[in-house]
Order: structure tokens, then sequence, then C-alpha cells
């Protein structure tokens, strides 16, 4: 068979065998075209005095140029430095609990004998991720409220004085932390137990053949067969370690005033500077985001292709 006939079977042999998988891709494309590569055409607004006067193209072609301009706002800020040191505090700390809590409860789970407990557990560690930041933020209202509060309540019934929680910022990181892990936690614990159910069962039947206990089947079988999948969110959540979430660090301590140094991150700062700022300083400020998490994502990925060159996602 010659060489042109070889191609055009091969060729059609790919239509065939592809063109149902090309079909289910094909929206979540259209997706990533129209709400990921499109609108980065918006990242010189970060460089223009944009103003709003008619329809969105001729605004970001017609706005003149101010260079980086917008940028200063960001870093010539008398709180620059708080802000900076909340939102790499706060992810530095939710990345370690959000790795070691999960993984934790998603082994402790994965060998309960009862699966039906097992079931129950994991939906209600999930519930939680579905509530919004408003929602958590009136329930967090319900027990740290200084006239009607469930806390100060019962410590008035214990003889003590109740506390005003939201003009007390030594408080409030353990708060945020609480209820970050508290929201998230069965998400990423069924991620986790999701790999830990595909492992093979042969390996710890070997396992107790040879004598294993659990916590040696844990060590030496689960642990190194779920590396990759915790390695993967490491990269991805370090790839965001500047971003925050807003509804965490502005609904739930109902932007409190008294709670700015331990509550305001760099999303927080930006919303607040919309009311006096432009929208060109808030394009600024996501662009800066952006660059750094794609730094710190690469870094990330760097070392670890450094150290296990099998664990790197690229």
């Amino acid at each position: 068979m010659s060489t042109k006939a070889k191609g055009r079977r091969l060729r059609t042999q790919w239509r065939k065998q592809d063109a149902e998988l090309t079909l289910l891709a094909l929206p979540t494309t259209i997706w990533y075209i129209l709400f990921c590569f499109l609108p980065m055409f918006g990242i010189i607004i970060a460089f223009k005095n944009f103003k709003i006067s008619g329809g969105f193209l001729s605004n970001v072609v017609n706005s003149p140029w101010s260079g980086f301009k917008n940028f200063e706002f960001l870093f010539k800020s008398n709180d620059a430095w708080i802000i900076i040191r909340n939102t790499l505090g706060y992810n530095i700390i939710f990345i370690i609990l959000h790795i070691v809590i999960p993984v934790a409860l998603a082994l402790m789970i994965g060998m309960l004998h009862n699966r039906r407990a097992g079931k129950v557990y994991q939906t209600m560690m999930f519930l939680p991720y579905f509530l919004s930041w408003v929602v958590v933020s009136a329930v967090g209202w319900a027990f740290l409220s200084f006239d009607k509060g469930i806390v100060n309540q019962m410590l008035v019934n214990m003889g003590s004085e109740p506390i005003n929680w939201y003009m007390e910022p030594k408080y409030w990181p353990y708060f945020l932390i609480f209820m970050n892990v508290w929201k998230g936690l069965g998400y990423g614990m069924v991620v986790y137990l999701a790999t830990i159910t595909g492992i093979d069962r042969t390996y710890y039947e070997a396992a107790v053949i040879d004598g294993a206990s659990i916590w040696q089947q844990t060590r030496f079988i689960t642990l190194p067969l779920m590396k990759l999948v915790i390695v993967m969110m490491f990269i991805l959540a370090v790839g965001r370690i500047f971003y925050t979430d807003f509804g965490l660090f502005f609904q739930v301590p109902r932007d409190a005033n008294s709670l700015f140094n331990v509550t305001t991150t760099i999303d927080v700062l930006v919303y607040k500077q919309l009311k006096t700022a432009t929208v060109g300083m808030a394009s600024a400020a996501a662009f800066v985001q952006s660059v750094l998490g794609c730094i710190t994502i690469l870094t990330a990925n760097w070392i670890v292709r450094r150290l296990d060159p099998d664990s790197a996602m690229i």
C-alpha cells in the first residue's frame, strides 16, 4: 500500500473514531473561547483611562492611554503591606489545611466498613459547599451578634461579660480560617475519596496477606497512589494564591471597619476602591493577580518537576 493511501486511510479512521469525542468537546471549547479567551482583549483597559460613554468597543479604542497610572493605587496605597500580607498569609494557611484535612478525612471514610455510614458522612460534609457566603454570614451573625448572638448568651449564662465580636480583630483570623475550611472541606474530600475508591483492591489484599497493618497500607499503598492528585490540587491552589474569596472576607465580617487590618485582601480593596476609583484600576488589579498567579503556578510546577518529574502537570 502506498504512503498516500495509508495517510488517507488514517485520516478516514480518525474521523470515524474521534468525531463523537470532538462533538462532545465542542460545547466546552466554545465556552472557553467566549468566556475565557475573547475577554482577554479587555486587558488593555488596565492601561487606559477608560470612560463609559457609548459602546464598549468604541470606548476601549477611543479611551486615552494612561500607561501604568492605574497600577499606582495598588502599590502606593498606605495599606499595601496589609492587603498583601492578608492575601498571601490566609492563602498559604488555606492551601495547607485544604490538603491535610480533606486527605485525612478521605482516608478515614475510605476505611469505613459500613458504606452507608460513609455516604452519610460524605454528604454531611459536602452540604456546606453549596451554601452562599450570604447565608454563612447570616449564620455567623446569629452566633456572634452582640445583643442576641448564641455565643454571647452562653457567656452571660455562665457569668461572663458579652463580647462585641465584630469589634475584636484578634478573633477573626481564626473565624475566617475555620469558615473557609468548613465550607470547602467537602469538595476536597470528595476529590481525594474518588481517588481512593479507584485504587485496585488487590494491592490491599496482597498487603493483608503479607501482614501489613492499616497504617502500613495507608503509608505504602494509599498515599503513594494519591500523590499525583494531591500534587495537582496543590499546584492549582498555588495558582490562585493572589486571589481570595470575596464573600468570605467581605460578607462574613459584614464590612466592619474595625476589622480592616485582618479582613482586607486585594479583592476586597478593589471592590472598595471602585466606589471612588475607575474601571481601569480594577482591571489593573485583576491583571496583576493574573500575572502573579501564572508565575506562581509555573514556579510550583517547576519545583515539583525537579523533585518528581512524574508528578508535574507540564
